[in-house]
This record gives C-alpha cells, structure tokens and sequence, in this order.
C-alpha cells in the first residue's frame, strides 16, 4: 500500500514551455532525500491538462527511471476521453509505474453511472493499480460515495483522492469503502484533520516546497490516527507551520504559485505552459512570506 506523504510533482519546464529534464531528475532525487513517500508524475499539477500524449509518455518515464524503484511512481493517467485515459494508462504501464491516478472527466460532466463505467473500463483494460481522484473544484463533476464504493469492489481499484476538503465527505468514504482501498487527502488545508481520521496519506501541492516538513506531518499524523495524544499534538504543531503555505500556494490557480515558489528556491525556473502565466508580481512577497513562515528559505533549497 502507497501511504504518507504523496507529493503531486510540477513538470519543470523552460522560458519557451517545453520540457526541463535535468530538473525533473533534480526534483526526483531531491524529494528522495527529503523523505517523500511516493510521486505523482503528470497529474493535474504536473499540468497534465497541456502536455501532449508523447510529452505524458517520457515524463512519466524519465521519472520512473530516475526512482529507479527507491520510491513509488503513481501516474497521473486522467482525461475526459476513456478511451484517452486508456491510452495514457497503458503507456504508464509499460514503463513502469507503480500506479495510476485518474482524475473524474472535467468538463463532460458525467453522470454517476459514466463516472462509474468510466473508471470501471479503465480498471479492466490496464493491469495496473488504479487510484481515483476527485476534485469538483476543478472538474465541475463530484464523484459521490456511492460511486466510490461500487468501484472500490473492483481489483484494479485501490484508493481515491479526495480533494473536496470537506471532512464530513471524508468521514463518509472512511466508512463506506475505507476497509476496500486506501483513502487519501487531496487537500493540503484539511489533511491533518483527514489522517487523524484515518486517511493513508495526502497527495500535496505543498510537498512540492516542503517535503521534509509533510513526510513529518503525514507520518505523525497517521500514526496520531491509532490513538496517541501527543502524537496528535505533535500533528497539529506541524501542520500549523505550514497553514499559511497551505492557503498562500493558491492565491493564483495551481500550480502557477507553487511553480514560481520553486523557482525562487533555485530549483528549477520560471517556466509554465500556457494558458497558465507566471505568478503576477504583486503575489511575490506573499509567496516568499509563506516559505519563511514554514522555514524555507531560498539559500537551504538550492544547496540541498
């Protein structure tokens, strides 16, 4: 079972758009070292939505060979064609991806029963562990429980990311499917809340800029989740570091800010694909506030 802290890795790319490889490799040895517990390559963050089949296909792979098995690969494999997501799915398959992740098809705007049959043939075409994922926000379609649960009866299917942020919608899928697949936040605002209750880890913006710190607050916390007082005081006391990193990493849309954060550690540039912009000016100093705040600092990034 993938758990902890999961982060869902930027695509580095150059002034023009295209592809920063050697800082992809970068980033991957980096989040190693730091303790992340897996990588999600390509997923929304990734900026799945504007790389082509071809571009999906070797990031994916130059990711996996730069694990090299020292860390899951989960693969970001969503579309709103199935028969896309297939392709996609497959292609993670063949090089070698511990897993896939299939965001809810965004814009079609499904019913529950083509939410279902859509992850359902995907599951059946591709031998591969399959994790859902769930964001309304950015899709305009919610996956609800109900569903889950049907596809949580499913082998191919083995969690779901939930990024509603809403604990009550959490509690739920804890309850009804949680004993069938791994339940993981999507959240970075609501993850704490989210383990203590008994999610497996969280797949995170945040981890991007700080992944010593959630490999530490994912750990405590799931282990807080069995009972341990200190241990969830310890959760809180973590997670209160980076509450203003967790807000300010969204003061423009995903993943503009946290794309511009690392580039201001010294990791990668400013590179971004339209129609995404670099982060506006008048947000720098917010940003460069939340990474003190969490104690990042730029000199610590780059040298590490």
């Amino acid at each position: 079972m993938i758990s902890g802290s999961i982060v869902a890795l930027v695509t580095p790319m150059l002034d023009d758009g295209s592809i920063d490889y050697p800082s992809l490799q970068q980033l991957v040895e980096w989040h190693m070292n730091a303790g992340t517990n897996a990588i999600v390559a390509v997923g929304t963050t990734g900026e799945s939505a504007t790389l082509n089949i071809e571009e999906h296909h070797t990031v994916i792979e130059a990711v996996v060979k730069t694990a090299a098995g020292r860390i899951a690969v989960i693969a970001g494999t969503g579309a709103n064609s199935t028969s896309e997501a297939i392709e996609l799915t497959q292609a993670a398959h063949r090089v070698g991806a511990d897993a896939c992740l299939t965001v809810t098809p965004y814009y079609n705007k499904p019913t529950q029963e083509g939410l279902y049959l859509h992850h359902k043939t995907i599951a059946e075409a591709v031998d591969i562990p399959n994790i859902l994922y769930n964001v309304p926000g950015r899709t305009a379609v919610d996956m609800l429980p109900s569903t889950t649960a049907r596809l949580a009866e499913l082998p191919n299917i083995v969690g779901i990311k939930d990024a509603t942020g809403d604990l009550t919608r959490g509690a739920e899928l804890l309850a009804s499917c949680g004993d069938k697949i791994s339940i993981y936040s999507g959240d970075d605002e609501t993850a704490v809340e989210f383990m203590l209750m008994g999610a497996v880890g969280n797949i995170s913006v945040t981890a991007n800029v700080a992944p010593q710190q959630m490999a530490d607050l994912c750990r405590i916390a799931m282990a807080a989740s069995a009972g341990s007082d200190a241990e969830e005081a310890e959760a809180r006391r973590l997670n209160e570091v980076l509450t203003q990193l967790n807000n300010d990493l969204f003061v423009e849309a995903n993943p503009i800010p946290v794309k511009w954060a690392l580039h201001r550690m010294g990791l990668m540039g400013e590179g971004i694909r339209l129609p995404l912009t670099v982060l506006d000016s008048q947000y720098h100093a917010k940003i460069e506030s939340a990474l003190a705040s969490a104690n990042i600092t730029t000199e610590s990034a780059a040298a590490n």
